[in-house]
């Protein structure tokens, strides 16, 4: 219960699209889909093994509206603030559950 205490907001089961771009200094181009997702941070299942207190950079793929039909992309920037086992049964090719904050972001369309 403290662990939800922390948090600070509200978190939604999403699966979105999600791409992790870099990780400290090493570029990265892991895909996969996010787990939950809040205006403060995101948890996501990986095959990296990233170093609690590492710098990422990371997208986030949001469907777009009816009108025009275009993605819009998150491009998030945030460190990583937890690393466990995925405890899932098909978790073979993602073995990882990643928390990370969402520190900064910008909004880019895509075509």
């Amino acid at each position: 219960m403290a662990d939800q205490e922390q948090r600070g907001a509200k978190r939604f089961d999403l699966r979105l699209p999600f791409e992790l771009l870099r990780s400290g200094n090493m570029a990265l181009n892991h895909r996969t889909e996010t787990r939950d997702l809040s205006s403060n941070g995101v948890k996501f299942s990986s095959e990296a093994q990233l170093p609690i207190g590492d710098a990422i950079e990371y997208l986030i793929t949001l469907p777009g509206s009816n009108r025009d039909g275009n993605n819009v992309r998150l491009r998030c920037l945030g460190t990583v603030v937890r690393m466990e086992p995925n405890q899932r049964r098909n978790a073979k090719d993602r073995p990882f559950d990643i928390a990370a904050t969402l520190e900064r972001y910008e909004f880019l369309r895509t075509e």
